[in-house]
């Protein structure tokens, strides 16, 4: 396992043995900005006191608080004070919840929302600290079967006390009714970038993409999306460079294959979004 010695703290992304799942362990007063992640996490505090604002207002968490998030839940993070904060983070792939939620209720769930970002629960706590604990930190020393049963009890939990869950036929009727009507114009600058993140596209070139203004762009952007342009597409360039890490490609060329000027560029974007490197996220999945 590799670390990075930070400024004032320390973040690394520890193997897991579970795939699908992403661990991290920090303990930084690293100010993180606003970003997303494609995963539902969840966590918990271990020392000092953290805050965040998102979509779901402002949230302060201390320890032994519970914190989770959403995929693309637009949040940012510091510490309470210049003490920095430690915590231990899941991040689970969203269809992992989809199908433990199908097998809870005998009934497919499409769209699964975590309903509070901080929670002070013993309960949820324990569950996280078991499966962290034969998941990440002892994951040779207990059986398939043991780590398992941890994850399905994890997962039981948040979805039955922590999560709200929409049917199948609902979401399907909604997103063709959705579909019926044409794209709104910050929906197709938006997807011009995800269709490739590592494109050179300008300001100009989204605003002609959205039939806008880009001042109306610019500011339409950050309304709908929580982020301004150039900051959801730095984020998805980072996206874009973990599959291709995970895909066993070189940091070098990851980076030039998500579209950052070079490695070092590549780099400095992790750690800003990540509070880790590249290589220490290459560590941790390979």
């Amino acid at each position: 396992m590799r670390e990075r010695d930070a400024s004032r703290g320390r973040v690394h992304m520890p193997r897991c043995a579970i795939a699908g799942v992403e661990a991290t362990v920090a303990q930084t007063a690293h100010a993180f900005p606003r970003h997303s992640h494609d995963r539902f996490g969840v966590g918990v505090i271990l020392s000092g006191g953290h805050k965040s604002a998102s979509g779901r207002g402002p949230v302060e968490a201390r320890a032994n608080d519970a914190i989770m998030v959403n995929p693309g839940e637009v949040h940012d993070g510091s510490p309470l004070d210049e003490r920095g904060r430690a915590w231990r983070m899941l991040y689970f792939e969203p269809s992992m919840l989809v199908s433990a939620a199908a097998e809870l209720s005998g009934a497919a769930a499409r769209e699964i929302e975590l309903t509070q970002p901080v929670v002070h629960e013993p309960l949820l706590k324990h569950l996280f600290e078991r499966l962290f604990a034969v998941a990440v930190e002892a994951p040779c020393a207990p059986d398939a079967l043991a780590r398992e049963q941890a994850l399905l009890e994890l997962l039981a939990h948040l979805l039955d006390a922590h999560a709200t869950r929409q049917a199948t036929r609902q979401a399907s009727n909604q997103t063709h009714a959705l579909s019926s009507r044409p794209a709104g114009p910050i929906a197709r600058a938006k997807a011009r970038i995800d269709d490739d993140p590592s494109a050179p596209l300008t300001l100009a070139d989204l605003a002609s993409e959205a039939r806008m203004s880009r001042f109306q762009l610019l500011r339409a952007f950050a309304h709908e999306i929580g982020l301004p342009p150039y900051a959801y597409r730095m984020q998805r360039r980072v996206a874009l460079a973990r599959q291709w890490i995970g895909r066993g490609a070189s940091l070098a060329d990851a980076a030039a294959a998500a579209g950052f000027a070079d490695q070092s560029h590549m780099t400095r974007a992790f750690v800003r979004l990540l509070g880790v490197t590249p290589a220490n996220y290459a560590a941790a999945i390979r």
